[in-house]
This record gives C-alpha cells, sequence and structure tokens, in this order.
C-alpha cells in the first residue's frame, strides 16, 4: 500500500471517527427519564450553571438566561442548538466563545510524580472562601459570597479545592467541580470543571495541573463517567494543559446572556489599541461608571476622561492633579529623602556621588554600616538597583551599573526587612501591600536558569506582561551570595530568592496586608504624601512586619500601578478623586455611615 493511500486511509477514518463522536455526544434529544429534573440549573454562587439538555423548549431556556441576576454570570452548557436558542432572543443572547473538552474517568490514569510545597484539600472555612475571592478578583473573575461558599461546603453536588501553600498556609489556587448526578439526576452520570484559578503570587510550578487531576480522581472515586469544562477557544496555555491530561474536544455549545461581564465576548475587540493593565483598569471603572474614555497613546498609557464639564488627561494614575513640581521631587530620590525626612518621616542614612566625583566615599559608608544599597539618583521599576552588598568589588560594578541609568548615585544604608507599598490617593491610604523578591522553587530536574524562565512566564502571564525575572548580574550575585549558580539544578522543593530586589518588573509578588498595617506606618505614608503635595502616590516602606512600628521610607512613586491590589478599590478611589461627582449613590451613602 502507497503511503498516500495510508494518509487517506487515515484521514477518513479520523473523520468518520468525529462524525461518530459528534452523533453520539453532540445532537442528541433532551434527556428524557423519569429521574432526570427538567429545566434544571444549580446556583455556584457566581452565577447558575443551567443544564439545557434538560430543556425541551428552547424558549423556556432563553427565558431562564432572562432570569440572571444583577453582577452575576449564568451558563447554559449542553446547549443542543445553539442557532434556534438565540433565535429567541437574538439581542439578550449570545453565543460564547469556547470550546467543551471531556475526560473520560474510565481511561485516565493519575500522575506519576508527586508534588511538593503545597498541598489541596476542600475548601473548609469562611476564611478560605475570601482568600478564593481574592484569586477570582486578579483573575477578572466573578466572585462568590463567602457565605454561599460555607453553606456548601458539605454539599454533594458542589466541590470547592483549595491549593495551600506548605510553608506560608497562604491559599493560592482554587477549582469548582459540579457532579451532576447530584445536580439534576442526570443519567449519563457526568460532571464538570470550572472556575480554575491560581494566585498570580504563587511561586510554586503546576498548581493548575494537581487542581485539575484532583477535581478528576475526586470524581473518578465517586463512579462518575467524565468530566466535561469550558475553555476560551484562545487560552492556548490552558488547551495544551487540559490535552496534556487527556481531554478532548467535544462538541457542545455555551450559550450567555449579554451582559457587562461578558460583554467583551460579544461586541468584538475594543478599536483602540491595549493600554497596559495599569491604565486599563482605570478606564474599565471609568466606563462602568459612564465616564467616556479616549485613549490618546495606548503604548505610553495615556488617556483622557471626560465627565461633565470636566476633562482630565491622565497617564495611568498620573494625572494633571498632580503637579510638576511633585513629580519632580519623586524623580529625584535624594531630593524626595530631604523632603520627607523634613516631615518627620525616618529614613535611612545616605550618600549620593556625583558623575565626576571619585567613590573613594563609598568605602567609608559600607565600613560604617556594613551592607548598603546602590540605586541610580532618577530611575523606576527596580531598574539599576542593587541590593545589600557588603564588598567594594560589589559596590563598584553596582555603581557602574547604576551610572549607565543616570549619572548621579545613591548609596543607602541596607535596612534588613520587608518592602510595603502603600497607595496613598486624596492622602488617605486605600491599600497595602508587602512586595516580596522572586524566588524560584526546584523540581529536581531543572537549572535555576531554567526554572527562572519559566517563573517569568508564570509572572507574565499573570500581569499581562508587566513582570518577569530578569537575567543579569544582579541575578547571578544574588545566586553566588546564597551558593547556587544558573547552571545548578535545584533539589526538589527546595526554593532560592533569585532577586534581593521585590519589584513587580523585575518578578516581585503582591500580597495585600491593608488590614493588617499598624497606624504608625499609615501615619508616615500619609506625611510623606503631603510633605510632596501629591495626591496619588505609592510609599515604599521597609519594615519589619506590617503590623509593627518600625520602618524606614525608601522612596515615593509618582504614577504606583493601581493593578494587583484586589481586593483593594484602588481604581475606584482615583476616579472617585478625579470625579466626585460619579461616585454612585450607594457608595456615597457608605461613606456617610
Amino acid at each position: 500500500m502507497s503511503e498516500q493511500e495510508k494518509t487517506r486511509r487515515r484521514a477518513k477514518a479520523s473523520y468518520d471517527h468525529r462524525l461518530r463522536r459528534m452523533r453520539d455526544q453532540g445532537l442528541k434529544p433532551p434527556l428524557e427519564t423519569t429521574e432526570t429534573r427538567k429545566n434544571a440549573s444549580i446556583d455556584c454562587g457566581w452565577g447558575r450553571l443551567i443544564f439545557a439538555e434538560t430543556f425541551e423548549d428552547p424558549q423556556q431556556l432563553a427565558a431562564t438566561l432572562r432570569e440572571e441576576g444583577p453582577d452575576r454570570r449564568d451558563i447554559a452548557f449542553y446547549v443542543r442548538d445553539p442557532h434556534v436558542l438565540l433565535s429567541c432572543a437574538p439581542q439578550e443572547l449570545f453565543l460564547d466563545p469556547s470550546h467543551t473538552y471531556r475526560v473520560n474517568l474510565a481511561t485516565y490514569r493519575p500522575a506519576r510524580r508527586g508534588h511538593k510545597g503545597f498541598h489541596v484539600r476542600r475548601l473548609a472555612t469562611e476564611a478560605d472562601a475570601q482568600a478564593v475571592n481574592v484569586i477570582y478578583q486578579t483573575r477578572g473573575m466573578v466572585t462568590v459570597p463567602p457565605e454561599f461558599f460555607w453553606s456548601k461546603r458539605s454539599a454533594q453536588a458542589i466541590t470547592v479545592l483549595v491549593a495551600e501553600d506548605a510553608e506560608t498556609d497562604e491559599i493560592i489556587g482554587t477549582v469548582y467541580g459540579i457532579d451532576h448526578r447530584h445536580a439534576f439526576g442526570d443519567p449519563t452520570n457526568g460532571s464538570s470543571l470550572w472556575c480554575l484559578a491560581v494566585a498570580p503570587q504563587a511561586r510554586h510550578g503546576g498548581i493548575g495541573e494537581v487542581l485539575v487531576r484532583h477535581l478528576i480522581e475526586q470524581f473518578q472515586a465517586r463512579g462518575c463517567a467524565f468530566l466535561d469544562l469550558s475553555v476560551m477557544h484562545d487560552n492556548d496555555q490552558a488547551i495544551a494543559l487540559y490535552e496534556k491530561l487527556g481531554f478532548e474536544r467535544v462538541p457542545f455549545f455555551t450559550v450567555k446572556r449579554k451582559n457587562p461581564i461578558n460583554e467583551k465576548f460579544y461586541a468584538g475587540p475594543a478599536t483602540e489599541e491595549k493600554l497596559n493593565p495599569y491604565g486599563q483598569i482605570i478606564v474599565n471603572e471609568a466606563r462602568r461608571r459612564g465616564i467616556h474614555v479616549e485613549v490618546t497613546d495606548a503604548e505610553g498609557g495615556f488617556f483622557r476622561l471626560t465627565y461633565g464639564g470636566r476633562s482630565i488627561h491622565c497617564r495611568e494614575s498620573l494625572s494633571e492633579f498632580t503637579s510638576g513640581v511633585a513629580v519632580s521631587i519623586c524623580d529625584d530620590k535624594a531630593v524626595t529623602r530631604r523632603v520627607v525626612e523634613r516631615a518627620g518621616v525616618k529614613v535611612p542614612a545616605q550618600i549620593e556621588i556625583g558623575p565626576d566625583e571619585d567613590i573613594a566615599p563609598a568605602e567609608a559608608f559600607l565600613g560604617e554600616h556594613g551592607a548598603i544599597v546602590v540605586k541610580p539618583a532618577r530611575g523606576e521599576q527596580g531598574r539599576g538597583v542593587a541590593i545589600d552588598l557588603s564588598t567594594m568589588e560589589e559596590v563598584e560594578a553596582a555603581i557602574e551599573a547604576a551610572r549607565k541609568l543616570c549619572d548621579r548615585v545613591i548609596l543607602e544604608e541596607f535596612v534588613e526587612g520587608n518592602d510595603l507599598r502603600l497607595v496613598v490617593i486624596d492622602y488617605r491610604v486605600v491599600a497595602a501591600a508587602m512586595r516580596r523578591p522572586p524566588l524560584v522553587v526546584g523540581d529536581g530536574r531543572s537549572t535555576i536558569a531554567e526554572l527562572i524562565a519559566k517563573q517569568s512566564r508564570r509572572r507574565q502571564a499573570a500581569t499581562g506582561g508587566e513582570s518577569s525575572i530578569p537575567v543579569d548580574e544582579e541575578t547571578e550575585r544574588c545566586l553566588a551570595a546564597a551558593g547556587h549558580a544558573l547552571d545548578e539544578v535545584l533539589a526538589e522543593g527546595k526554593d532560592v530568592i533569585v532577586r534581593r530586589s521585590a519589584n513587580l518588573h523585575t518578578g516581585g509578588t503582591i500580597h495585600d496586608v491593608t488590614g493588617e498595617v499598624h497606624p504608625v506606618l499609615i501615619e508616615a505614608a500619609i506625611n510623606a504624601a503631603r510633605a510632596i503635595e501629591i495626591p496619588v502616590t505609592g510609599i515604599d516602606l521597609m519594615v519589619k512586619s506590617p503590623r509593627l512600628p518600625d520602618y524606614r521610607f525608601i522612596e515615593a512613586n509618582e504614577r504606583p500601578g493601581l493593578a494587583n491590589h484586589e481586593p483593594q478599590p484602588t481604581a475606584e478611589r482615583f476616579v472617585d478623586l478625579l470625579f466626585p461627582l460619579s461616585i454612585p449613590q450607594a457608595s456615597r451613602e457608605a461613606r456617610r455611615k
């Protein structure tokens, strides 16, 4: 048999297989058994999962979708004839651009390798529920009332799993499962997976895969026949994971109701260029309030907001409300330090080396403090910053690197502690977050360089491309100080910090601590903002703990990123500042109480 004939036969066999699968799985009549509940749906907290195969009348299914609650996301799954359903309410419904994937639980095989550093368990407490909602918010998903999770913790139809970091006890991932037999008496004994999400700051790889496997194995143990899921057609990373686990695409369709949550799926792509996450979060909040948005330069993050008779030009969180003098103060770290020190804010010891000055004073400064920080006098996003330098060789190299960015270099006393960012808007602290330096966790197979590359991909995906870990002299120095090298294979479960700087743009992670901050730290941040006379700023303090009053001021950012501070309403407070008359009535009343 010729190769051409073999190829033709394989193609025909594949085509026949797809036709059989479509007949078996796709164009099925509505379920008709005495056990199956008719017109079935289940409340999932974020909305209802509506089982379309239990509806005989498409008009009734359309009417059910019209009953969607405010700020909820109902999903009609297993729609047999989407074209007929859409014809019942063409202005209200849309065909979701997602694929359905299925794994056969009779043939699924568990992973051969285990995992370290985190474990998976069922959601058990209200604190778990709140942590899950934070992850949902960071991923742009609909949140669930915590009391709903708590009330359903022992329900047979709903299973919510969480991944918990073994070292920090943080909830770093979650997945939601539905047992169809318990939900509506499904005679096919199916199940489905929803809301798989991993925290952006998670330091471990493979969390999503482990969560999916745990859910599969739970439903497999119950005797379910299959597990289905719906995934956006362009989510290549998720699709690759599901196909790796044995999922195959099946011809089922999903229909949703048109609402603000789903708008991006049925309204088509925005006509303007895409802003980065720091501009987009503000633009989204403005549009929710009916404020007109004109993107003037997407690449630079510039946009104009207009409401009533007021029009304000912004670059992300930097607006016309911030004066040029305030920007100049923040731009020069030496000036910033002098201004806030005069206001009574505690600052570390510091010296400056000018463009033509000898670096001899650096040796005396290093000798006095034992360890120092070197950074350019002007700069942002952590570029050119070297931390915890203890030898003159390191200091000289860091000064040379900093001078490539600014001819004036700051030498600063190294203060041991944690990096705390406080976002101050209208002289109120609206968010506080610990910024932790990037680290990688070994798997026993990959080199540190490969682990950094994997972690960078995860950070980029979590932050819209804004965060990644540079592999440069600072990274190599940090590793060498810890006794490691880029080409070293890191033992499984062992973690190592790869940069001392906790800046988000160089791979750092953000962890909300707004409810824990000591009043002294809040007062210091507000005093610093008032001294600079800047209405919107990010104040960076070095602290032993957010719960303790000890601190040292590090710097002030005139254009702080308002994204990645979920669940704090940073963008809302920024738009409140610009357009106080746009504040929703409910928020106005809450502020009066």
